[in-house]
């Protein structure tokens, strides 16, 4: 399993700072605009890295604690990037009983990040999911969309190599 935390560096352009300062300077003079400029800012940079929550604290002379806090608290907001390839696990009951766990956990141990990270070249995120409507499937796993059934822990290598 992973232990150290990876990261991937951040790569936001000018133009992208460009969006957001003008997001941020239209609105907020508006009651309860953090969160609107926080889901802006995700839908420009595809996330909400430190760097980015840092302008939005600076320009509205808000904490970072309180940006970082509303962040993590909502599940809509990512703090860390999805790579080219978004894995999914079904951590669903069907799926679960039939070891998604282990599944999840070999993905884990392949990748070397933890759920919720990306890889830090930026190819591959891995996530957990309840329920992808497929438990005759079970246990499952998705990446990008494509749906794969009836895993075991050894179907994961072929798995990977289809997208390297």
């Amino acid at each position: 399993m992973a232990s150290n935390k990876k990261t991937v560096p951040f790569y936001g352009t000018e133009e992208q700072k460009e969006q957001l300062l003008k997001v941020i300077q239209e609105l907020r003079d508006e009651k309860g605009c953090l969160m609107p400029i926080m889901q802006k800012a995700q839908e420009i940079y595809g996330y909400l890295p430190i760097e980015v929550q840092k302008i939005i604290s600076d320009e509205l002379n808000v904490p970072l604690e309180k940006i970082y806090g509303v962040a993590t608290f909502y599940s809509w907001f990512n703090l860390n990037p999805k790579g080219k390839y978004e894995i999914s696990v079904c951590l669903g009951t069907a799926c679960y009983v039939k070891g998604s766990g282990d599944i999840y956990n070999k993905l884990m141990e392949k990748l070397d990040i933890a759920g919720g990270e990306c890889t830090p070249d930026g190819k591959f995120s891995l996530d957990a999911c309840r329920c992808v409507g497929a438990c005759g499937l079970a246990p499952v796993m998705m990446v990008n969309g494509e749906v794969y059934g009836r895993l075991t822990v050894d179907d994961i290598d072929g798995v990977l190599e289809k997208y390297n």
